[in-house]
């Protein structure tokens, strides 16, 4: 894995310090504990302590579970896939943020931990990533589909609180998570990216029903429900047509 070559370079330094400090962590007894995971998990935990040489993974082949199942990145056509190359960022508690074509090697570490000398992930990563997704934004929309500690680590700064929208999916874990997968394969089925908030959610609802409002708070930004309709079909998007 070559730290400097993947994207947002900005992040090289603290991507490092997050691997020394969890290869330091993962070589403890009580590695388990300390990374919440369960101790059914070791193989995983083991690999955090050979990042510097283990062979490197695209990010898109390796994360996996119901999301990136729904997303369904090798299923994708030629032109949707290059699309979801362009547009797709993953946050990571080890790597920050990375595009899908990054190659990193594999890791078991949740958002949620604590690090010694770093402390607890998400303020540690905060006032790195925001810069850098506000760059990686340009001028465009924010489509947010992160778990609440993934928020955390990188919440909407106030200037852009008008062309960021979170995605909220009623239900179990389990099925908004599909859901999420499938909202991110249909952007990526969109010849042109919607240039408003407005905008997404009228693309969006051809496969979903969308409702779509400000947040709450001081910081305001755009919330959109989402829940798929029923008489579409889940493997229908995304394909090009």
């Amino acid at each position: 894995m070559d730290l400097d070559g993947l994207s947002f370079p900005s992040l090289s330094g603290a991507r490092a310090a997050v691997g020394a400090a969890l290869a330091e962590v993962s070589g403890w007894p009580s590695a388990p504990e300390v990374l919440g995971v369960s101790a059914g998990l070791l193989d995983d935990i083991a690999a955090n302590l050979v990042l510097g040489s283990a062979p490197a993974v695209p990010v898109g082949e390796l994360y996996s579970g119901v999301l990136y199942d729904a997303l369904d990145l090798a299923g994708l056509d030629p032109v949707s896939q290059a699309r979801a190359r362009r547009r797709v960022v993953v946050i990571s508690a080890l790597y920050g943020a990375l595009r899908l074509t990054d190659k990193v090697a594999p890791y078991r570490l949740a958002m949620g931990a604590s690090l010694p000398q770093l402390g607890r992930l998400a303020p540690f990563w905060r006032p790195l990533l925001v810069p850098a997704l506000v760059a990686a934004a340009g001028s465009g929309v924010v489509v947010d589909m992160r778990s609440a500690p993934y928020v955390a680590a990188a919440p909407a700064p106030a200037d852009l609180a008008h062309r960021w929208v979170h995605v909220r999916v009623p239900g179990a874990s389990h099925g908004a998570k599909h859901t999420r997968g499938l909202v991110a394969r249909a952007l990526c089925g969109i010849p042109s990216a919607p240039r408003t908030v407005p905008a997404v959610a009228k693309a969006m609802e051809a496969d979903f029903d969308v409702t779509l409002a400000p947040s709450g708070g001081r910081r305001p930004t755009w919330v959109m429900d989402v829940t798929l309709r029923a008489d579409v079909h889940p493997g229908s998007r995304g394909s090009g047509d």
